[in-house]
């Protein structure tokens, strides 16, 4: 195992992202808070001339309290004077102070207990994960390297990955995530291994912990540790996308992040990139996530943000701080939880659905995150299983009984069959869901007529 500081230059960081340098004007603006300076700096626009007077928010009552029938009563809150003067301005690239501020609070009570901000890790915000993760692959990932990436995985991950020319090496995972068996297996015989020996060496591992889209898979403890010490052994960066976090339905029992493990278990750290989204416990639409990691690391992030985008949203983040900070961290814990348990809720209507026609055409692992339900269909000719695939059936057949889903190649990064399909249960009522599933044990029943199977 490596005791060293990681050298994140010579083995880690790609051309591209050395040679990101801070913008002209941007890396001036820290310079604009000392005391007593004039700037005349950024061509930022006066806000005399902004029309917005206010802004006001209005929460709606818990959905505990509405419930219990308590009453409690919606609560307002405000953006005015120079509060919203800020929002409405250009603003920092990391994101703004009192938000950004808020966020490493979060990170240090739930990821970084006894992981001091010295010890070389910070946070940035950005249009929603996705965003941060294309650029921390950017950061790292030169054209031709090669990306460990869990398997099946997100589809919008691969929007950005596929046409980026690197190379994808699939991982398979499990209900319990990615596997540590097959990653070792990889990794131990990259050199000796045909398909490998002339491709370079990994830098990256990327894998969705908890409530993974599409699988619905999350890893315990003593999976994260395996995983974790094969990217110590191999000297790798994981990249943990864990947008689904916050949707754990026993959050009690929730396995410790990799960020977190990185320093409780007294191995080295430096290693884990995370990911976080608000998107699935706030709003989808203020379009707000963040990264957690090394610094280098996420100074090259900003580097990249600061010349292209310029900065996250001022107003999204000035809206999500107002509320955040009127929370606190223990409301914002309970929000989380109420939501989680909502979800939960979701899903035991919608896997009783699934139970009730699918039972014998579909096998399915009940989730403990997330939203989405990965089934199997049984649609393999007998001794055929490799060619069993669900893409015209769920693409063209399903879609002509009137029931969308996601056939599973959408999730494989070098393509090929699948006989899954993903299915969300996040919007779906009681009675859709009974309807969805029975429409698509009628498209799996004429498909297995067809594979003589019925």
């Amino acid at each position: 195992m490596h005791s060293s500081p990681i050298d994140y230059d010579s083995k880690f960081i790609s051309r591209a992202g050395k040679r990101w340098r801070p913008s002209g004007i941007r890396g001036l603006f820290p310079l604009e808070a000392r005391p007593g300076m004039i700037s005349m700096l950024a061509g930022k626009p006066n806000p005399a001339t902004f029309p917005f007077e206010s802004i006001s928010i209005t929460l709606k009552p818990s959905a505990a309290a509405a419930a219990a029938g308590t009453g409690e009563e919606s609560e307002t809150l405000r953006l005015s004077g120079s509060e919203l003067d800020a929002a409405l301005q250009y603003g920092p690239t990391a994101g703004q102070h009192e938000f950004l501020s808020w966020i490493y609070q979060l990170q240090q009570r739930t990821h970084a207990r006894g992981k001091p901000q010295d010890e070389g890790w910070s946070c940035a915000i950005g249009a929603g994960s996705q965003e941060l993760m294309e650029k921390a692959f950017a950061a790292v990932c030169d054209p031709e390297d090669t990306i460990l990436i869990e398997t099946p995985v997100y589809a919008g991950t691969l929007g950005f990955l596929q046409p980026s020319g690197r190379t994808l090496i699939e991982i398979q995972s499990d209900h319990h995530g990615i596997c540590a068996v097959q990653l070792e297996h990889v990794l131990a015989n990259w050199h000796s291994d045909p398909a490998t020996s002339s491709l370079k060496f990994p830098k990256v591992v990327y894998s969705i912990p908890t409530g993974s889209n599409p699988t619905g898979s999350s890893a315990p403890l003593e999976r994260k540790r395996l995983i974790l010490e094969l990217v110590r052994k191999y000297d790798l960066l994981l990249f943990e996308d864990d947008a689904y976090y916050f949707l754990h339905f026993d959050p009690k029992n929730r396995a410790p992040s990799y960020f977190s493990l990185e320093k409780s278990d007294g191995g080295q750290t430096g290693r884990v990139v995370r990911f976080d989204s608000l998107s699935k416990i706030i709003s989808s639409g203020i379009r707000l996530g963040f990264v957690t990691g090394p610094n280098r690391i996420l100074e090259i992030i900003n580097l990249h943000t600061s010349n292209t985008n310029l900065q996250p949203s001022s107003v999204t983040q000035a809206i999500t701080s107002k509320l955040l900070t009127h929370w606190g961290h223990e409301r914002f814990s309970k929000h989380c939880e109420q939501v989680s348990q909502f979800y939960c809720e979701k899903l035991e209507v919608v896997n009783a659905a699934a139970e009730r026609h699918l039972a014998g055409l579909a096998e399915w692992n009940k989730p403990v995150a997330g939203m989405f339900l990965w089934l199997k269909l049984n649609i393999a000719s007998p001794g055929k299983e490799h060619e069993a695939d669900s893409s015209d059936l769920i693409a063209t057949r399903a879609v002509q009984k009137g029931v969308l889903a996601v056939p599973g190649f959408a999730f494989l990064p070098n393509a090929g069959k699948s006989p899954y399909v993903r299915t969300s249960f996040s919007l779906i009522d009681a009675a859709s869901a009974d309807e969805g599933f029975a429409r698509l044990a009628s498209v799996i029943r004429e498909a297995r007529v067809e594979a003589g199977l019925e």
